[in-house]
């Protein structure tokens, strides 16, 4: 019996330990509406990294009148398939959740708009909107 404890426990650890390391690791950070601000700017860089699971993102330096922001935008494919376009000069407004992301102030976008098109990319809470709950693979 106790050596089941101790195996269950030993595996607790090992799980714990697994995913901090995940998270201090570039996993994606959590869409927070409580930190939701809206900035406008203009675009000076479009970025397209690639996640852990090998998928392109969008990512924008937006100058804003308060410096550059890091802009999460959400996956280029997704991005694409809504016509939606962004390149540099671009004029944005951006609706987002400021968090801190390696150490600087970045924005999770749910709402990119240009011009007279918008882009919604996440749901009042902050789902994305390119995940099935989201309802863009129904």
């Amino acid at each position: 019996m106790q050596s089941r404890i101790a195996f269950i426990l030993l595996l607790l650890l090992a799980t714990a330990s697994y995913s901090f390391g995940q998270a201090s690791q570039g996993m994606p950070h959590r869409y927070d509406p409580t930190t939701e601000v809206t900035v406008t700017g203009t675009v000076e860089d479009v970025l397209h990294p690639t996640s852990p699971n090998g998928m392109a993102g969008t990512h924008v330096n937006l100058k804003t009148d308060s410096g550059v922001m890091d802009v999460h935008v959400g996956p280029e494919a997704f991005i694409s398939k809504q016509g939606f376009t962004i390149e540099k000069g671009d004029t944005l407004t951006v609706i987002g959740s400021k968090q801190l992301i390696g150490g600087k102030d970045a924005l999770i976008a749910r709402e990119v708009k240009k011009g007279d098109k918008v882009l919604t990319l996440r749901d009042a809470n902050g789902f994305p909107k390119w995940s099935r709950r989201g309802g863009a693979l129904n």
